[in-house]
């Protein structure tokens, strides 16, 4: 398992190659790594450079911390992330968010591609995540605490305040965004209609193989989370269904330019 003194030491690596420490973190999903375009003064370090660092090794993940300013703000921005399906453990799916914390992240915009278990939602759309349901059959936290199990609150995992700017950013911004919950299931396999079935009878709108361990583990170390989802396709069963990686990624890129809008409208309202 990962440790603390591991993620202090990637931290440490990392706080010594810019000028000013971040206060606000992002975390791009699947075909979004184009928001980084947008950071001034940016620095760049790749994953594998940095001290214990996970490598993604998943198509349409750089795999580089980018940090730098949004707007007015200093934001340190994950391009890419590591999944479980990739064999990783949770401890080292949400390193490197907890590395953000350490950062001095005190807000995280987690952002992801996912298929949409309801037919309100439609391709290209974004969604604002209220809720998650953890499909994945771990939690991060697990022996985690090595003095007891931490338990953590999760009545607002998403920060209602973050997610009420996050909509009059996004209706300022003329893009439509609503809000749904997110089903985090592991993954590398698409779901089955059935099990789409299944999580529709569960209250999911959405589902992807991402972001229920990283919100986990960011309020378990007090920092706020917003999530979006771009919908990049219908689920197993739904018409018009498409499952590919590379058809997911295509949708995600050809909605970031909304993303992009909304989050960068967000960070700028962040206190």
């Amino acid at each position: 398992m990962l440790t603390i003194p591991q993620i202090e030491d990637a931290a440490s690596f990392v706080r010594r190659r810019f000028q000013s420490p971040p206060s606000i973190g992002i975390v791009l999903g699947s075909g979004l790594m184009q928001l980084t375009r947008l950071l001034e003064e940016s620095t760049q370090v790749n994953y594998a450079a940095i001290p214990h660092f996970p490598i993604s090794r998943v198509p349409g993940h750089q795999g580089v911390l980018h940090v730098g300013r949004l707007g007015s703000k200093s934001v340190a921005c994950l391009a890419g992330r590591v999944h479980g399906y990739e064999g990783h453990t949770p401890d080292r799916v949400v390193f490197g968010v907890r590395v953000l914390a350490k950062l001095g992240c005190r807000a995280v915009i987690l952002t992801n591609a996912a298929g949409a278990v309801s037919s309100d939602y439609r391709p290209g759309s974004l969604m604002l995540i209220a809720d998650h349901l953890n499909l994945t059959g771990s939690n991060p936290l697990v022996g985690w605490h090595p003095h007891g199990a931490q338990f953590v609150n999760m009545t607002d995992a998403y920060d209602p305040a973050l997610r009420a700017l996050a909509l009059r950013g996004a209706e300022q911004a003329s893009v439509q965004m609503r809000e749904g919950v997110y089903a985090g299931l592991l993954g590398p396999s698409y779901e089955t209609p059935a099990e789409v079935r299944m999580l529709s009878s569960l209250g999911a709108h959405a589902v992807g193989m991402s972001t229920v361990h990283e919100t986990i583990a960011l309020r378990d170390l007090g920092v706020s989370v917003v999530g979006i989802s771009c919908i990049t396709n219908a689920g197993a069963g739904i018409e018009g269904s498409i499952l590919d990686h590379e058809h997911v990624q295509k949708m995600a890129q050809a909605s970031r330019h909304e993303l992009e809008r909304v989050v960068v409208g967000l960070v700028e309202q962040i206190p």
